[in-house]
């Protein structure tokens, strides 16, 4: 099926400002038809208890709702929003995200840190310059600067440093002066913050260092005007003259140099701070200017997976194979779960592309705390769900397969579905409860167990398993574990079966 024509956007609602990119498909190529940003600055936002300021998000929701007018024909599925460092330090998040993706009209994921430097070096391969050379790609946004080292389209090493320009203005310059000690302090407190980095990247050889986002482009821009480097680069020697034009300037209100926009200002010298502290971490004379970044990133990923490269399968297969899971009787147990599935999705309004997928993906890994201890292994395995570095997944992705996981088996308490988002607790639970029913239906394990045609009756939280005639008195241990799991389901749900 040709893809020519195909529209595609992408939004990073980043700690600084939030950026929209609409492409367009053609013979196989991303063509961009539209750009969209605005200075947000979403992290100067949080408070001292890391909530969003009210006023601060109604700024987000507006800005969200003029991008929304631009995708409103957009079909669902073609536009994909990520949250980063700020949505994933704010405590009230997810109050924001019901109102956010309401303005936008389309649905919203926070994304881990990792994640975001692996869709950041995805855009950034796809839009630098053709090399072998093992890159050196560096992102630094409002509150998180990511760093990654790979050769060509993959990613070898990814770390995210809690250092930003927003972030660091207002740790280390709150007060707007720029003369030569507040600087020099500045300095010394962000190198002490990517002094770890550096020693973990120091057995990474790379050749090409590339800067991609705001800041490094602010940067690269204010050097070029200037005449202190090349067009689409970054010097170590530049960095030295932006740095005595940003003391000659005395303070951030005053400072006004030829290639920096209004916008960036009161950034700018945090931006510098923290580039400076990559430049003396990792040894780095020229870096070379991306035009691609996250959102990119988000398009280029999109289409691999319309070419068939998958890169959820890809980190599904390296759990199961890291974990040791009997990858067979896994995907038994989906299989039986999907058919069950089937069986109760009119009744339970339950979405095949959303949670039937998810159920799947539950089923596959609902083994990966096996390896560390049988007692309590679905609590194992739901931490490594949530908390495990999982490429292609978002946040909400994982906790909720970590939700479903953790309510596989044992006794539920009440606790893990209130810690779930209200939309999804009751179908959350419910797949739970599909998912017990085919591991139980499969506990002998054995790949010669046949698994009888069974009728379904669901409403509400509800479930009524009917067995053909007889069946259950020739199977006994069944009938004993389906017992217990009506036992363990109640009150949440009431099991019955016959």
């Amino acid at each position: 099926m040709s893809d020519n024509g195909t529209l595609l956007a992408a939004i990073d609602l980043g700690s600084n400002s939030f950026h929209m990119v609409v492409m367009r498909l053609q013979d196989g190529q991303a063509q961009v038809l539209d750009r969209l940003k605005e200075m947000v600055r979403l992290g100067g936002g949080l408070d001292d208890d890391n909530n969003l300021s009210g006023e601060t998000a109604e700024r987000a929701l507006e800005c969200l709702a003029r991008f929304g007018q631009r995708l409103r024909d957009m079909p669902r599925g073609s536009v994909r929003t990520v949250g980063t460092n700020t949505l994933r330090k704010a405590r009230n998040s997810a109050g924001f995200l019901k109102q956010a993706e309401k303005a936008l009209g389309h649905p919203i994921e926070i994304i881990a840190g990792r994640e975001e430097a692996r869709l950041i070096y995805l855009g950034v391969a796809h839009t630098d310059l053709e090399t072998d050379e093992k890159r050196l790609v560096v992102d630094i946004g409002g509150g998180s600067t990511e760093v990654i080292i790979g050769q060509g389209f993959t990613p070898e090493f990814m770390e995210s440093m809690p250092l930003g320009c927003v972030s660091t203005t207002q740790r280390f310059l709150a007060d707007g002066l720029l003369d030569a000690e507040s600087l020099k302090q500045a300095e010394r407190d962000a190198r002490l913050e990517t002094r770890p980095y550096e020693y973990a990247f120091r057995h990474h050889r790379w050749q090409r260092a590339v800067g991609a986002s705001g800041t490094a482009k602010s940067l690269a821009a204010v050097c070029h005007a200037n005449g202190w480097c090349e067009a689409g680069q970054l010097t170590a020697d530049g960095l030295k003259n932006i740095r005595k034009a940003l003391i000659k300037s005395k303070t951030i209100d005053h400072l006004n140099l030829p290639g920096m926009s209004d916008d960036r200002r009161p950034v700018f010298a945090g931006g510098y701070v923290v580039m400076q502290a990559v430049f003396d971490a990792f040894d780095i004379e020229t870096m070379y200017i991306s035009e691609g970044a996250l959102r990119e990133g988000l398009i280029f990923e999109r289409v691999e997976r319309m070419k068939g490269i998958n890169v959820r399968s890809n980190t599904m297969e390296r759990l199961q194979r890291d974990y040791r899971v009997d990858r067979a009787h896994a995907q038994r147990v989906a299989d039986t779960a999907l058919t069950l599935f089937s069986l109760v999705q009119e009744a339970w309004s339950l979405d095949p592309e959303q949670d039937g997928k998810t159920l799947r993906k539950a089923a596959l890994l609902h083994e990966i705390g096996l390896m560390l201890s049988h007692t309590g292994y679905n609590e194992h395995a739901a931490y490594i769900l949530q908390h495990a570095d999982m490429p292609g997944f978002s946040q909400q992705e994982q906790q909720r397969l970590a939700a479903i996981v953790r309510a596989h088996r044992r006794k539920l308490k009440k606790s893990w579905m209130n810690e779930q988002p209200d939309e999804l607790r009751d179908t959350n639970l419910r797949l739970a409860t599909l998912l017990r029913l085919a591991v139980t239906l499969h506990r002998s394990r054995s790949p010669r167990n046949v698994v009888p045609a069974l009728e379904l009756r669901a409403q509400d939280n509800t479930l009524e398993v009917s067995f053909p005639e007889e069946w259950l008195e020739r199977h006994p241990l069944t009938c004993s574990d389906l017992e217990r799991e009506a036992d363990y389901l109640a009150p949440q749900l009431r099991l019955g079966f016959r």
